[in-house]
């Protein structure tokens, strides 16, 4: 018998700095808040967001261990998001001054692709 697991609920991300973190996520890259969460028990702030069908989980504290190696440590290696057309967000990343590695061809798909991060330095991918 299979798993119906369905599609993913959200991914989770660890964060260190809320202004910094929640204008990259918000402004920059466009995901809207459904909720802001102060949590106080647990000395975080906890940013529920959505772009799309997808939800983004970013917990932002400020005693979270650095990453220890990039891109090869456990958990997480990246998160990567489908683009129509990857010339276009670029231009706007441009515009908006979004820094991100020069573009190439995914070894698998031949569809081109780009690594940008976030303000942790958290690995983000755009693909085509």
């Amino acid at each position: 018998m299979a798993l119906n697991l369905g599609l993913i609920h959200h991914i989770a991300l660890n964060a260190s700095n809320y202004e910094a973190t929640r204008h990259f996520y918000v402004d920059l890259l466009g995901f809207k808040v459904i909720r802001e969460t102060v949590r106080l028990n647990k000395h975080d702030v906890k940013l529920d967001l959505q772009m799309g069908n997808q939800e983004l989980e970013i917990f932002i504290a400020d005693n979270f261990p650095t990453r220890p190696s990039y891109p090869e440590a456990l958990g997480l290696r990246h998160l990567a998001f489908k683009v129509d057309s990857l010339a276009d967000v670029l231009q706007e990343f441009d515009r908006i001054g979004i820094k991100y590695e020069p573009v190439r061809l995914d070894d698998v798909t031949q569809r081109p692709m780009t690594f940008f991060f976030d303000p942790d330095d958290q690995p983000l991918e755009l693909h085509e």
